[in-house]
């Protein structure tokens, strides 16, 4: 269909799971899309894997956790590689602490996770936010979470990261709107991955309590980002859509 011709795209955390499904979508619909993660060889897979299907990609190794230097690098890379400003921003990058009770976490766990799922969000958003305005509009998507509305019990460091992203939609997508910016959240229930396969029957005895029964696939999470990527939901600013087979609606 083609809904993201002419446009170019940042997905972070796109070198495998949701993010690589992320941004084999876009490229399907006609963008030009900016792979970035940690591994060049599996970032090399991924952009190899889009121009054989007729797609562009380009790859830039960076590091999330790195601070302002290095995630001003990634955008300052991915829109000279893309040969335009970026039209559309998939902050999907996070960092997933194993389970485990809030009375075990460590310093360094915390300290990561705001790095990673919370502070590279904010500053690789302002630092592509004024293209985007220049260039008369653009799309940011927060990759969220069920697990950020409500409380699952050992996940309460992930889940108050992916809340926090969740409040920066709705802040954001107030304060860009008038500006031609939409900021939008989509947030997964259990996902089954590529590389999370060992979780089969943990994620699906998860899924037994949802309306529809199953697990969720990378390729229902692509379909909500390209919606809300495209013209289709040009009137949509700051919702949280959850791609969770019903689980939050009961």
């Amino acid at each position: 269909m083609n809904r993201l011709e002419g446009r170019a795209a940042l997905v972070t955390g796109s070198t495998s799971g949701i993010g690589r499904g992320v941004a084999e979508a876009m490229a399907r619909e006609g963008a030009v899309v900016v792979v970035t993660g940690l591994g060049a060889e599996d970032g090399a897979r991924v952009v190899d894997g889009i121009v054989a299907e007729g797609g562009i990609a380009h790859f830039v190794e960076a590091d999330l956790s790195a601070g302002g230097s290095e995630i001003r690098r990634l955008a300052q890379e991915a829109t000279a590689l893309a040969g335009r400003p970026i039209d559309v921003l998939v902050n999907n990058a996070a960092y997933l602490v194993p389970p485990h009770p809030m009375t075990e976490s460590t310093e360094e766990q915390i300290d990561r996770v705001l790095e990673v799922n919370i502070k590279a969000p904010y500053l690789l958003t302002a630092a592509l936010v004024p293209g985007m305005v220049e260039n008369g509009g653009g799309s940011v998507i927060n990759m969220g979470s069920i697990g950020g509305v409500e409380g699952i019990r050992f996940t309460s460091l992930y889940g108050a990261s992916k809340a926090a992203l969740h409040s920066l939609t709705r802040s954001w997508a107030a304060e860009l709107a008038a500006d031609g910016v939409r900021v939008n959240t989509v947030a997964p229930g259990p996902t089954m991955t590529e590389s999370n396969d060992e979780l089969r029957p943990m994620l699906e005895k998860i899924a037994e309590s949802n309306p529809d029964r199953r697990t969720g696939s990378v390729q229902d999470t692509a379909a909500a980002v390209i919606f809300l990527a495209g013209e289709d939901a040009s009137h949509i600013h700051g919702v949280l859509l959850p791609v969770d087979g019903g689980a939050l609606a009961v």
